[in-house]
């Protein structure tokens, strides 16, 4: 159930940075109502992923200024970082997750990656 769950947290964590904070986009934020139930999937967790990517890309690819600051931070007393700010967190929030899950795979499998 792992895999569903770093997947819906990289989701959400994605959605709340681009769409509620970069773009103001109403309503709560997702990440903090990341829940694993037993309906849920991997291959519905990497769908919901993948389509948030392609939101994301959609923005980025829209904007043209990756420097102008968004509309609010997640961060408490923080200023709303500009799109770049917001797309390099994202490649850092996932690629600490990936490690994380590359150490487990590691102590389970014994094989040491490249």
């Amino acid at each position: 159930r792992g895999g569903e769950e770093v997947n819906k947290h990289l989701t959400a964590v994605e959605h709340d940075w681009v769409m509620w904070a970069y773009r103001s986009e109403t309503g709560p934020r997702r990440e903090r109502q990341v829940r694993i139930t037993a309906d849920d999937t991997v291959a519905q967790a990497v769908a919901a992923y993948r389509e948030m990517a392609q939101r994301t890309t959609e923005i980025a690819l829209a904007c043209d200024d990756l420097h102008r600051p968004g509309v609010r931070s997640l961060r408490e007393h923080g200023p709303a970082p500009s799109l770049r700010w917001v797309l390099v967190h994202l490649v850092e929030e996932t690629a600490r997750h990936a490690g994380h899950a590359d150490i487990l795979r590691e102590q389970i499998d014994g094989a040491v990656g490249r």
